[in-house]
């Protein structure tokens, strides 16, 4: 037991022989507990996935297949190895920046999955069967991928030890910029979500903007595409359409026609009055007509 002791005092590098060991015990445990872990996991969600009629739990389980991978496992065991080791201080910081940059990755991928999925599924929902869908879900999704990779690399950076006071600053003011030079490019932006959520038209409606008219094509980012009688194709801005009067033909139920009909002046009282009778009954007879009104307007030149 004496000698058992001694060696695992013995100490190399810095390190005792019982440090080596724990390392060794932990860096195997972590490689294979964390494999039979996912499965456990993976295997539940499989199974609950079955029980339910919503697909979030299958999202679920596809993100964790893909997202944690061998290269996850080892990393982590190799970190959580290391913890028991006295190291150089310059390793010891690369392995913990290394570690924390491979974990924000992986919880950036998780949270970019989880919004876009939710991202899918409102706009499924808000509205469906509308080509208006893909192109604003291509847009939010962008933007939502943007802002949860920059959080990200701002988090980053402050794990590092690095300041990132003056950064945030500077691209306060440099937004602030860039906002002026573009903001026709974030009208227009903004207009298109305007557009997205409150549905004066759709893809496919025949609409009139001023005394342009066509038939909606494309809604953009930035631009709608209409297709005008003639052939050509209209561009507008969409912040243009925003604050202009649409005629939607598309969602037009009726079509109010007005008949102006002239009989003599040799007509007697008793026809004229039998007039909007005769006009009511006629015009109720089609399936598709309804009658509004009938009266005299004028008397005119015969």
């Amino acid at each position: 037991m004496q000698a058992l002791l001694e060696v695992m005092n013995r100490q190399f590098l810095g390190n005792t022989v019982e440090d080596y060991l724990i390392s060794a015990v932990v860096f195997i445990g972590v490689l294979v507990g964390l494999p039979i872990g996912k499965a456990i996991i993976l295997r539940r969600l499989k199974t609950l996935s079955q029980r339910t009629a919503n697909d979030f739990d299958d999202q679920l389980h596809d993100l964790l297949r893909r997202i944690v991978g061998p290269f996850v496992y080892l990393f982590t065991a190799l970190y959580g190895g290391t913890i028991f080791l006295t190291l150089p201080e310059n390793v010891g910081g690369l392995l913990q920046a290394l570690f924390v940059i491979i974990l924000m990755i992986k919880v950036a991928q998780f949270l970019q999955g989880i919004t876009v999925y939710g991202i899918r599924k409102w706009t499924e929902q808000t509205a469906k069967e509308d080509p208006i869908n893909a192109a604003m879900l291509k847009n939010m999704t962008w933007i939502a991928r943007f802002m949860i990779w920059a959080a990200t690399l701002l988090f980053l950076f402050d794990n590092l030890g690095i300041n990132i006071t003056a950064f945030v600053a500077s691209l306060g003011i440099g937004g602030v910029a860039v906002a002026l030079a573009a903001q026709s490019v974030l009208g227009d932006a903004f207009s298109s979500f305007a557009i997205f959520l409150d549905k004066p038209f759709q893809v496919g409606d025949f609409i009139i903007v001023g005394d342009l008219l066509g038939t909606v094509e494309q809604v953009g980012f930035k631009t709608t595409r209409i297709r005008s009688l003639g052939g050509e194709q209209l561009i507008f801005s969409n912040s243009d359409l925003t604050s202009s009067r649409i005629k939607n033909y598309k969602r037009m139920r009726e079509r109010r026609i007005v008949f102006s009909i002239g009989v003599v002046y040799q007509t007697s009282v008793e026809q004229v009055k039998a007039i909007s009778p005769m006009i009511k009954r006629v015009v109720e007879e089609h399936e598709y007509a309804r009658f509004d009104r009938a009266h005299f307007k004028s008397f005119g030149d015969f």
